[in-house]
């Protein structure tokens, strides 16, 4: 039995177990290296090692830090009143509330799930006291955290950079931030028929001018920090890698002298958070890496790109077929591992039928990060449920009007390259 073989069936087979991901993945690579008998067992140690043997990915755990950082320094308080001052009173204030929030928060986590779980838990609360359903609330918001891996910074965008050389850390952070915003726009229709229909009122009253300024002027430094990532990127005065140290120490500034809320005894346990969560995500970056240095020895990816390319598809019928296969794959894997084992698959096809690899790369990774939204293994749903503490049938149940908005952005994702392109071309990011 070829090694290939044994690798897919095992992937398989572990993952029906429920094996975590990234387990699965480390385990069918070692059952594959002794089985088939064609590697060494050290393969698997150095392949893991080597895949996260890499400088752009230290940008990973840094922006981690400076998100645990903000979340440290009441960032989340400051940017729920700001959100709140312009559609809190509207009629579903507080779902319009938790959209615009999340949106903002991602500018900073680069994470849906710490979204969810940081903000989103705080929001589910709010909501509820003020008479909405929970199950919506949470609906609502693991729905809206999707944002958070689209707008920058974004972990997945670096990852996938590393799989895929066509294309810039910096482009695709720039790329995602009107696909962000479109999603965040369909989140707020669907607010807006369910609230209509279930009569979600907002407090009745917008607050005074003097009040907006004095919490919009609070909120800056924390809304900034996105310009001064990209900004420092694209006139040149640091890298990727060095921006997520530059976030870092802006939001120990922000959080310590600004908001004046980060103490120095809460270092240790942020800094214990930060490298929980960094570990958990190189990790299964190290292992993916080795069950995909199989497929590559293998000639797996060459021999998928050839039949594709033998189809004589048009760049149309290329990014349809894609789109279903990512929806389906994604039901079953996490946007990580899939972006790592995918990408170098995918994307030299869609550059050789002529689609631009940053439009490309954004129909990845939204097709990609759907499915942590779509049971049985979406990570996001489990999140959600457990801050919420609301059934996940009960939940599953309220998914389905954005689930339908989900898949309306990304027909349009998918049809209008321009939506991820034109921002970079215009902003000198791509030429």
């Amino acid at each position: 039995m070829s090694a290939s073989i044994i690798l897919i069936v095992s992937a398989c087979l572990f993952l029906a177990m429920g094996v975590p991901v990234a387990f699965a993945l480390g385990l069918s690579t070692a059952a594959t290296l002794i089985l088939a008998e064609s590697y060494p067992l050290m393969v698997l140690l150095k392949e893991t090692f080597t895949g996260i043997d890499s400088f752009p990915l230290m940008a990973v755990p840094f922006f981690i830090l400076a998100a645990e950082l903000m979340s440290g320094g009441s960032l989340t308080e400051v940017l729920l009143r700001f959100a709140g001052q312009f559609v809190g009173h509207k009629r579903g204030g507080l779902g319009y509330t938790n959209v615009v929030s999340l949106t903002f928060f991602s500018g900073i986590s680069g994470s849906a799930l710490a979204d969810a779980a940081g903000p989103g838990s705080m929001l589910i609360r709010m909501m509820d006291k003020a008479g909405y359903d929970r199950s919506y609330a949470a609906a609502l918001t693991a729905s809206t955290a999707i944002v958070g891996p689209i707008i920058p910074p974004s972990i997945i965008m670096i990852i996938y950079a590393l799989q895929d050389e066509t294309v810039s850390v910096g482009a695709l952070f720039v790329a995602g931030l009107l696909p962000g915003l479109l999603i965040a726009v369909a989140m707020c229709v669907v607010n807006f028929h369910v609230s209509k229909k279930r009569n979600y009122k907002g407090d009745g009253r917008m607050p005074p001018l003097a009040e907006i300024l004095q919490t919009t002027w609070k909120a800056l430094p924390a809304i900034l920090l996105p310009v001064v990532i990209l900004g420092g990127m694209r006139a040149g005065w640091f890298t990727p890698t060095e921006a997520s140290v530059v976030a870092v120490f802006y939001a120990l500034v922000c959080g310590k002298f600004v908001y004046r809320t980060l103490q120095w005894k809460a270092l240790p346990d942020i800094l214990a958070r930060s490298a929980l969560l960094s570990a958990s995500v190189l990790i299964i970056i190290g292992l993916s890496a080795a069950f995909a240095w199989i497929l590559t020895i293998e000639g797996i990816p060459q021999q998928m790109a050839d039949w594709l390319v033998g189809m004589n598809l048009s760049p149309w019928m290329f990014l349809i077929i894609v789109n279903i296969f990512l929806l389906l794959f994604g039901i079953f894997i996490e946007p990580l591992p899939g972006v790592m084992v995918l990408a170098p698959i995918l994307a030299p096809v869609a550059v050789k039928l002529g689609i631009d690899p940053i439009h490309f790369a954004m129909v990845v990774i939204y097709n990609l990060t759907l499915g942590m939204i779509t049971p049985p293994v979406g990570g996001l749903l489990f999140v959600t449920c457990n801050v919420s503490r609301v059934p996940m049938s009960q939940l599953v149940r309220e998914l389905v009007p954005f689930l339908w908005a989900h898949g309306v952005v990304l027909v349009v994702l998918t049809f209008i390259p321009q939506l991820s392109t034109w921002l970079p071309k215009v902003l000198g990011f791509i030429k």
